[in-house]
């Protein structure tokens, strides 16, 4: 009887260890003319949107062994792409025509100081007109890759 614990047990570790598939997609896909500090903030700030409208994008709040908690974060890995200004322009009226989920950062948001003027800058802007620099998307697998298409992950 004990083999069979020993097996059962090894047989559900196993089970684990194979690779997670979701069914969704966390992407950020960013201009590639930026300077690389202006990616990772750009990424930093078009993610923190995604929990909002997505919930179920959030994990559950971490501890470490002596118990101290953290935060939750996504579930699921994020994925980054670049692309040219012409594919992040495409790739924003893809995620729309789809109703995605989405986050924009235009380069107007380079020169603002705080969350009103961010959102005043792209209300400022018509939808065709909004100099992107990065967005970020999530939904189903295939929609995210059709949205996505003409990008190349980000090195």
């Amino acid at each position: 009887m004990r083999k069979m614990d020993e097996a059962g047990v090894a047989a559900g570790a196993a089970v684990q260890n194979f690779p997670v598939r979701f069914d969704t997609k966390i992407a950020v896909l960013l201009r590639d003319d930026l300077e690389p500090w202006q990616r990772l903030n750009v990424t930093a700030f078009l993610v923190s949107g995604l929990g909002t409208v997505s919930p179920e994008v959030i994990g559950d709040p971490y501890e470490d062994a002596d118990g101290t908690a953290y935060l939750p974060m996504f579930r699921q890995p994020v994925l980054v792409f670049q692309g040219t200004k012409e594919t992040l322009t495409t790739a924003h009226r893809r995620a729309l025509s789809r109703s995605l989920p989405r986050a924009v950062f235009t380069s107007d948001l380079f020169s603002t100081g705080n969350d009103r003027d961010n959102r005043a800058a792209v209300r400022a802007v018509g939808t065709d007109q909004l100099d992107l620099v990065g967005i970020a998307v999530h939904g189903p697998r295939n929609a995210v890759d059709k949205v996505l298409k003409g990008a190349r992950m980000h090195p």
